[in-house]
């Protein structure tokens, strides 16, 4: 029976990765395919398998989709209002041209939280060939850090979609899932972005292209540091709340903790910081209602799509959970003597290298890891850990396969070869130092 159930999961993993990669078919429903293949192989009958996708996508996406939507919203907000490009433009301005490579990985890590990596890397390009041909050093020791950081941001930090969905199929509570992303986010950032783009930087020089510089000649941007308090307040309330929880910050006034809980709940703190950048950042700055409306409907393009493929790793894991395969998955990983937080990563790592997509690698990661803590006692801290753990699994060398390899390349002007050599390998260190701090977060606490 246990050779059975491995049998059927090993199937599904092969079922998805062969509609993705062979076939081209979407991630949504390649994921849902895999997982009814999964349920038929183990047994599960017909009926039951239609109330096992019911259950996975309303369990999961009970608390994702709110998130992941008022998310888009708010990222759509500060993209188009300038933020983005505003907090860029003062943090180099502060730092210096000696200190810049700093300034450009932290501002990828904080405009990463809100907007999609593919989006923040465009708005920030034009800001990166400013300061190269400022410099007249290669673009890769601006390039590197931004990366990292907006690498880091999409992977690991709540409220972007992925650990946000990851914390969810886990059970991890998001605020120690932020705290524990951003305490491994400083020596991952400095090794692979800062320090690795230096290197690089000397081994290969690239030149931003001439015409580029002229598109960065933006007026009209918001202030910095109202850009800064509007994209930190949802992350403090959380934060907040989840110190007020677990009473490192005593709160006797029960009204005053009733509040805490209720603004610091991530739905609560992402609505506020929504109704806060538009009224600051539109209203304020003269867009109109209509315009701000369009503004918000555009973000729920790339945001349903996102959803769904969400739900569908939600799917997947309850399949999983309802046919037994996860439960002897879970034994048989416990006989080894192997732990969650190093599973979780080599499974993440794995999908991610076969099939490019960090979403689908930390979902199907999610699913396979979910039933091994089931029975455990893991503290608030391991279980942020294991999340960080699948994110770096699924950030780990990017290559031909994924989207990510072929967008670097095309605005930093890279060969393959040099793509190879600069992007893929740092985004290959930021998930081994992410791993090794996610481990020994894991055992030391």
């Amino acid at each position: 029976m246990h050779y059975a159930l491995l049998i059927s999961v090993i199937c599904g993993i092969a079922i998805l990765l062969v509609l993705i990669l062979y076939f081209k078919l979407p991630a949504y429903i390649s994921l849902l395919m895999a997982s009814i293949a999964t349920a038929l192989m183990a047994g599960l009958p017909g009926e039951k398998i239609i109330s096992t996708i019911q259950e996975g996508m309303a369990s999961t996406l009970g608390f994702v989709a709110c998130i992941v939507g008022l998310g888009a919203m708010f990222g759509a907000l500060l993209q188009q209002s300038g933020g983005a490009v505003a907090i860029a433009q003062i943090l180099v301005k502060k730092f210096g041209e000696k200190h810049a490579p700093v300034a450009m990985a932290i501002t990828g890590l904080l405009t990463g939280i809100p907007v999609f990596f593919e989006v923040a890397f465009i708005l920030m390009v034009p800001v990166l060939y400013a300061v190269q041909k400022q410099t007249g050093k290669s673009l890769l020791l601006y390039a590197m850090p931004l990366l990292a950081g907006l690498g880091f941001a999409h992977a690991f930090i709540p409220p972007a979609a992925g650990p946000v969905a990851v914390a969810g199929i886990l059970g991890a509570d998001i605020g120690w899932v932020i705290l524990v992303g951003l305490c491994i986010s400083v020596p991952t950032i400095v090794v692979s972005g800062i320090l690795f783009g230096k290197w690089i930087a000397q081994k290969i020089f690239i030149e931003a292209p001439a015409v580029a510089v002229q598109e960065d000649n933006r007026s009209n941007l918001p202030q910095a540091s109202v850009v800064f308090a509007i994209l930190l307040l949802p992350i403090t309330l959380i934060l907040l709340n989840t110190l007020v929880k677990t009473r490192l910050i005593p709160v006797h006034n029960k009204t005053l903790a009733d509040t805490i809980s209720l603004l610091g709940h991530p739905f609560a703190a992402l609505i506020v910081a929504n109704i806060a950048a538009w009224y600051i950042l539109g209203i304020r700055r003269g867009f109109a209602p209509k315009a701000l409306l369009d503004i918000s409907a555009k973000s729920f393009a790339p945001a349903g799509n996102i959803i769904l493929v969400i739900g569908a790793g939600g799917v997947f894991k309850q399949v999983l959970v309802n046919t037994g395969a996860g439960k002897m998955l879970a034994e048989s990983l416990t006989g080894m003597g192997m732990q969650p937080v190093v599973f979780a990563f080599a499974a993440a790592a794995l999908i991610r290298v076969l099939q490019g997509s960090a979403t689908v690698a930390m979902l199907t990661a999610a699913g396979l890891t979910a039933p091994l803590l089931t029975g455990h006692h893991f503290s608030a801290i391991q279980l942020a850990a294991i999340v960080t753990s699948i994110s770096a699994g699924a950030s780990i060398f990017s290559h031909v396969n994924d989207a990510g390899f072929w967008l670097v390349k095309q605005y930093l002007g890279l060969t393959e070869k040099q793509t190879f050599r600069s992007w893929t390998m740092m985004i290959t260190w930021l998930a081994i130092i992410g791993f090794l701090f996610s481990v020994l977060l894991f055992y030391f606490f």
